[in-house]
């Protein structure tokens, strides 16, 4: 019986996710009738292999219970299931072991294992060559009676033997796990990063003028410096005219208003062109090799739908939405309206053809040097669409990353994630409380989401400027860039977060005033008050700190005040605890709990801490230690503490 492997999603109907070089640990229940010994084992195979690899399972504790591990070292769809088999040769050893114990003659017993031997030697039973030979040369001993029984007992207990015999001597005698299960494994990119998004049009250096990718190339190297490693552009096709957009989401748009860039098709073309004001298909080649160049990667936005003015309308009336007095029905999203722009039907009878085109547009793009797509509102397509896509897509290009722009009910959220997308959006953005980043991350970080959902924190988003920023100032902003990249080993901001920019459309709004998504935006990235040394810092710390670079290793610590959030972040040789200050108002001062058992420590025992944000060392001593945190000066701390390395796991 092999019942219970992990890990596995859903019963291994979805494949669980790993990055390259981690090192699968997979477990499962093993037992069967009688007293015989088991052996049992990991199959498995990379992309492309046709061939099955093993590594052995080994039973731990007494509750039937097998643990092992291989080792992930490519990009791509691997399949791993277990196997088990009655182990003869550990049997016939325990055995003799008990006779050899209390005096019993094992003459016989010898020669039943020479048999054994001779069994595991015969053609076709999985050993050739030298392993052959040894295990005919070993029977031979093993029945020479001529021999004294030491020597003959050496031959049964060599441990080199028993490692040529763990394996099922006859094919009948191995038993698969009915379920093979799979994993994708992706490039380090897909769990570790910090993102950057911004408007090329948004870049030129003379107020007014609309922004090309050159100006966007211009911004490269201080973000390279900055410490970000995605920098994330929304829409860079042409923009429709037809009902398009004018400041603030306005109905009407004026002759020089741009529209909004999710408005995507018009006479220049669709999804595979570009807007003509940002420059030409060969601009954009050189910003993705600039990028590159300063090891960063570019993420387009990759969002299906139309404006009235695409080709697609034009070419293909059927893909749509067509009402019954022959009208294209535009999106809506009560109460917001989106009159320009024209939702796909994806189950239109020509599906089979738009579903192709849809696809086409990301192999297209990745032709082009792009590795990543922010998917926009995934939620409104059909789930098939994205399983067989995504699948489609990453068998001829396994490093392809999808993040999933789905702000939906949780458990659409997640079966996106199970159904293919690489990272995904979260709530944390409306998770302002102790208590309810403790909830929401404990599910995100410590239950077997850990399996499937890769979340990316995104401290701000053109459409979502939260209150907690509106009415925290810059304070606010220091907090939560803070929280986001200590939780979550992927984070992002939208540029104009380190200029700390609040100002909502409207009281109760969490549009932002003149949104960027309409209007092209001049900034002075050096105005006072900006938090750009805070993003540099935290970067570099992310970077330096293989804790900050894992997700399911966060603990919450006590905090005896709730306007302080503590947790520990840990990696071997590499133990953090972060305290961030949630009231962006106030000083508040609280006494953190640390976890002197985890250490080896007592309550008389010293050791110092190293502030990493600010410079600072204390020395602290026992369980509780004082905190204080003036948000004008800095929103939190990153401690290191010296302290013993706890033993590594046998």
């Amino acid at each position: 019986m092999i019942e219970h492997v992990t890990p596995s999603v859903n019963a291994g109907r979805h494949p669980i996710k790993r990055l390259v070089g981690d090192r699968l640990e997979v477990e499962a229940d093993v037992y069967k009738d009688g007293h015989d010994l088991l052996g049992a084992r990991i199959a498995y195979r990379g992309p492309g292999e046709r061939e099955w690899r093993y590594a052995p399972l080994r039973y731990r504790y007494e509750a039937d219970r097998w643990f092992g591990a291989f080792e992930l070292d490519r990009i791509g769809r691997w399949r791993y299931a277990v196997e088990a088999w009655p182990d003869p040769w550990r049997t016939w050893r325990e055995d003799l072991r008990k006779r050899i114990d209390v005096g019993q003659d094992v003459a016989s017993e010898l020669l039943e294992g020479a048999a054994l031997l001779r069994r595991a030697a015969a053609p076709g039973a999985g050993a050739t060559g030298a392993a052959q030979r040894e295990l005919e040369r070993a029977a031979a001993r093993l029945a020479d009676a001529a021999l004294p029984e030491d020597a003959r007992l050496e031959v049964a207990f060599s441990e080199p033997l028993a490692s040529l015999l763990h394996r099922p001597l006859e094919g009948s005698d191995l038993t698969r796990h009915e379920v093979v299960l799979e994993v994708v494994v992706d490039p380090v990119r897909a769990g570790f990063g910090a993102w950057y998004e911004l408007f090329p049009r948004s870049q030129a250096r003379e107020p007014g003028r609309h922004g090309t990718f050159a100006d966007a190339e211009r911004r490269l190297p201080e973000l390279a410096e900055l410490g970000f490693e995605v920098i994330y552009l929304p829409p860079i096709h042409p923009i429709g005219r037809t009902h398009r957009k004018g400041p603030n989401n306005t109905p009407g748009a004026g002759p020089n208003d741009p529209g909004s860039p999710w408005a995507i098709g018009g006479v220049e073309g669709g999804h595979t062109a570009v807007h003509p004001e940002l420059g030409t298909l060969r601009d954009f080649e050189r910003f993705v090799q600039t990028a590159k160049s300063l090891s960063m990667e570019v993420a387009l936005d990759y969002a299906l739908q139309c404006s009235p003015d695409h080709p697609w309308v034009r070419e293909h009336p059927q893909w749509f939405h067509v009402r019954p007095d022959g009208t294209i029905r535009y999106a809506e999203n009560p109460p917001k309206k989106y009159q320009d722009i024209y939702p796909l039907n994806f189950w239109c009878d020509d599906r089979e053809a738009l579903w192709r085109a849809c696809r086409d547009v990301v192999l297209f793009w990745i032709e082009r040097g792009v590795q990543i797509f922010r998917v926009d509102n995934p939620h409104t397509k059909p789930l098939a669409f994205w399983e067989w896509m995504i699948a489609d897509v990453k068998a001829a290009h396994p490093e392809t990353v999808f993040l999933s722009e789905a702000f939906t009910r949780p458990k659409r959220m997640k079966g996106l994630a199970k159904l293919g997308f690489t990272q995904s959006y979260t709530y944390f953005t409306w998770k302002n409380t102790a208590w309810e980043l403790r909830e929401y991350l404990t599910e995100l970080t410590q239950t077997d989401m850990t399996e499937y959902f890769r979340p990316n924190f995104f401290a701000n988003t053109p459409d979502i400027l939260h209150e907690y920023l509106q009415t925290g100032g810059r304070a606010a902003f220091r907090a939560r860039l803070l929280l986001a990249a200590t939780l979550s080993p992927v984070y992002g901001i939208y540029s104009g977060y380190e200029l700390c920019e609040n100002v909502p459309l409207r009281p109760g709004s969490e549009e932002y005033l003149h949104s960027e998504k309409y209007e092209i935006r001049s900034r002075d990235w050096d105005a006072p008050g900006h938090i750009k040394d805070d993003l540099r810092l935290l970067n570099r710390l992310r970077r330096e700190n293989p804790a900050l670079q894992r997700l399911a290793n966060l603990e919450f610590l006590t905090s005896e005040n709730e306007q302080v959030l503590c947790y520990r972040k840990s990696a071997p040789g590499n133990d953090l605890l972060v305290a961030v200050n949630l009231d962006p108002h106030h000083t508040q001062e609280t006494m953190l709990h640390v976890p002197l058992e985890a250490w080896g420590l007592s309550e008389a025992d010293a050791f110092p801490v190293d502030d990493l944000l600010g410079g600072e060392r204390y020395t602290w001593r026992g369980e509780r230690n004082y905190v204080r945190l003036d948000p004008r000066e800095k929103a939190g701390h990153v401690l290191r503490p010296h302290v013993p390395a706890p033993p590594e796991r046998a």
